[in-house]
């Protein structure tokens, strides 16, 4: 007897009875009153590629129980025995086919069965590999685009298969392999898919794929390497599509937009979109792929040049590169051979379009600075040019040019000539030179500038000579080039100062000496044709006026700090005195020695002074560093000066010792000895020239006859 779903109530005492009427012994059966709980797991609900998984039986609270398994294909299948099962009644088994698995206990003694577990669903993965293809192999497309995407399942054979897709939305129908995508339907996405043989084994999912949909249609960009052909080449025009993606084929196009495609395109252009074009001409294409063919939008157009074998030249009028503000500048564009009538275009730092063959600049300022090049188009054939010239760098300085003068010697000898050199600072080319003497103007403390003799439109040599000056003066320069003609600032003055002596303007010094103490009083004097007066000093180059008391014609210095200066008048009428040395010192011993030069012949006296005023006795003497007179004499006293007394002296007493100062000696003008032999010379030819005539006369009247007598 067997009792299905087994009750409550099925509990009590059985015997079974024979035919013959024997009985068996009473058996009791207890039934609680719930039911065991009867559980099937798995390690994993996937089985790997030629593995497995372990599925585990358990009956709650309860022990000696057998399992018996079972295996449906699907939800309607009929039920079978895995074949691992048959002969294992353990609690776990190990499967490697998928499908819907139940399992229940069973015991014996008596026979009691558990109900089945609840199902658990296992799936198999089959070695076989799934493949997502496009078609065409277009990972990105555009707005109006159509591609295909294909599950392809590799040692598939005969198997009908039925496929999954990932996006979910292409799950229509599971046993289509491809489906169409329409870009204006489909937004940018991952794509992967996988393949069931039944309802429970498939395929690993493939690799994902990712299809980029661009919302918009292309536009076509054509390139050229240069818009300009040069004489006997070509240039190479590259079409693309960007952003890049593949299968794009190329179409050139020349002149108008509605033409048609080149018919000299070649294979190469249309599968790289690079081709060399030799003939000028505007140019534009697009690209073009699929069946029926998708089209991007044409390209910005190019135009080509052809270049001409004329060549352009930038020439500088005046022909320097190297400027400053405010100068003035003219460019010219030059074309090298031929009478073609041309336009010009002009590259600048400015960007001024110009199409004349001249570019001026009025007044260069920085902006001018930078690079210059021009090239030609002939007017009757506007696609052909010439190359660009080469390149004119103009540098604009900001800064004023200045002039920088130096003369030689600063201290004149009579007669001597002066050098003056001027010099540009940062030099560059073009400069004349301007050369000035300084006339002073007492009325507004200033000064007047005089051009100085053969300089009125410059000089190409950046030094001066003037010969046989005698009098102070002071000098400027200036450099000055262009036309209109572009000056440099004036430069600093600079002078050359004389010591001698003249009548017109000359100054005077009380007490005349060189040196004197800092307790001292000095007074200058300015004496000459002229009412109006001012003493200068440098190298302040200040008036007396400015830093001590002048009244009339007379400077008075009280100067309580050393100091060591030129100074020398200058009068209403524009003229300057004759220049002194004057030395102020904070020291106990000064040299006593003339102011102004003495004059080769005289006699001149030099003496040692302390500053407590008596004169001193027992002084060395010294001129130029070497010790000249070291008796008991306190003064040095030379009878007779000669040039070869002019130099340094100083004077030395009781271990004090003063600073040196320099004694002038003026030359004496003498007459030349060789101008006393003219007259001899010219005598004894004249004398010789008369005996020739006479024998010559002589010789004469003999031929003829005549007598000649004296």
């Amino acid at each position: 007897m067997t009792i299905y779903s087994v009750s409550v109530s099925d509990r009590g005492f059985y015997k079974c009875k024979f035919d013959e009427g024997t009985e068996s012994r009473e058996k009791e059966l207890q039934v609680e009153a719930r039911r065991r709980k009867i559980t099937l797991t798995a390690d994993r609900n996937i089985i790997p590629v030629q593995g497995s998984v372990t599925l585990t039986c358990n009956v709650e609270d309860s022990t000696g129980w057998k399992y018996d398994w079972f295996r449906r294909t699907s939800k309607y299948s009929q039920v079978t025995r895995p074949q691992t099962a048959e002969a294992d009644e353990s609690d776990s088994i190990s499967i490697s086919h998928g499908g819907i698995y139940t399992c229940r206990g069973r015991r014996t003694e008596p026979d009691v069965f558990t109900p089945e577990s609840d199902e658990v669903t296992i799936e198999e993965t089959v070695p076989n590999k799934a493949t997502v293809i496009l078609q065409p192999n277009w990972p990105l497309i555009y707005r109006g685009e159509t591609v295909t995407v294909r599950c392809e399942i590799q040692g598939g054979g005969d198997t009908e298969w039925t496929y999954e897709w990932t996006p979910a939305n292409l799950n229509t129908s599971p046993t289509l392999s491809e489906h169409r995508i329409n870009s204006n339907n489909y937004y940018s996405g991952e794509f992967k898919c996988r393949g069931w043989k039944d309802s429970y084994s498939s395929t690993e999912w493939s690799d994902v794929i990712t299809l980029t949909v661009l919302p918009y249609r292309p536009k076509a960009k054509l390139s050229a390497d240069n818009t300009d052909i040069p004489v006997g080449g070509s240039v190479t025009l590259t079409c693309s599509v960007v952003p890049s993606s593949s299968g794009w084929i190329y179409d050139l196009y020349k002149g108008k937009k509605t033409s048609e495609p080149l018919n000299t395109q070649d294979a190469v252009f249309q599968s790289t979109g690079q081709i060399s074009v030799s003939q000028g001409g505007l140019y534009w294409c697009r690209g073009g792929r699929g069946d029926p063919v998708y089209y991007t939008e044409y390209s910005d157009s190019i135009r080509i040049k052809t270049i001409a074998s004329n060549k352009a030249v930038v020439t500088l009028q005046p022909n320097w590169t190297e400027i400053y503000r405010g100068e003035a500048m003219m460019l010219t564009c030059e074309i090298h051979d031929g009478d073609t009538e041309w336009e010009y275009e002009w590259k600048t730092p400015c960007n001024t379009s110009l199409n004349q063959n001249e570019y001026k600049i009025s007044k260069a300022s920085s902006y001018h600075s930078g690079n210059y090049r021009c090239k030609g188009k002939m007017k009757n054939a506007q696609r052909t040019s010439t190359e660009w010239s080469d390149n004119i760098k103009l540098t604009v300085s900001d800064n004023a040019p200045e002039s920088v003068l130096t003369v030689s010697p600063s201290w004149l000898s009579p007669g001597d000539s002066v050098t003056l050199s001027c010099k540009v600072e940062h030099p560059s080319a073009g400069w004349r030179f301007y050369w000035y003497k300084t006339v002073p103007k007492l009325s507004d403390n200033s000064y007047s500038y005089e051009l100085l003799p053969g300089s009125t439109n410059g000089t190409e040599q950046d030094s001066y000579i003037t010969h046989g000056s005698t009098h102070t003066a002071r000098y400027m320069c200036r450099g000055g080039r262009g036309d209109p003609v572009f000056y440099t600032d004036y430069s600093k003055p600079e002078f050359v100062w004389s010591g001698d002596v003249h009548s017109a303007v000359t100054l005077k010094v009380s007490p005349d000496r060189v040196q004197h103490f800092t307790s001292d009083s000095v007074s200058l004097s300015c004496e000459g044709n002229s009412t109006e007066w001012r003493v200068m000093r440098f190298p302040e180059d200040h008036n007396c006026s400015n830093w001590r008391s002048m009244t009339g014609s007379i400077c008075n210095i009280y100067s309580y700090q050393q100091s060591d200066a030129v100074y020398w008048c200058e009068s209403g009428s524009g003229e300057f005195s004759n220049a002194v040395n004057i030395t102020i010192q904070n020291a106990d011993i000064i040299l006593v020695s003339p102011v102004h030069p003495v004059t080769e012949g005289d006699s001149v006296t030099l003496g040692c002074k302390l500053k407590r005023g008596e004169l001193l006795s027992n002084v060395f003497f010294y001129q130029n560093d070497k010790l000249i007179q070291n008796d008991t004499r306190g003064e040095l006293n030379i009878s007779a000066v000669s040039k070869s007394d002019e130099g340094f002296y100083k004077c030395k007493y009781s271990g004090k010792e003063s600073v040196q100062s320099w004694l002038s000696v003026k030359a004496v003008s003498r007459p030349d000895s060789s101008s006393s032999l003219i007259p001899l010379i010219v005598g004894l030819v004249c004398g010789i020239i008369f005996i020739i005539l006479l024998l010559l006369l002589y010789r004469y009247r003999r031929s003829k006859g005549e007598t000649f007598s004296l």
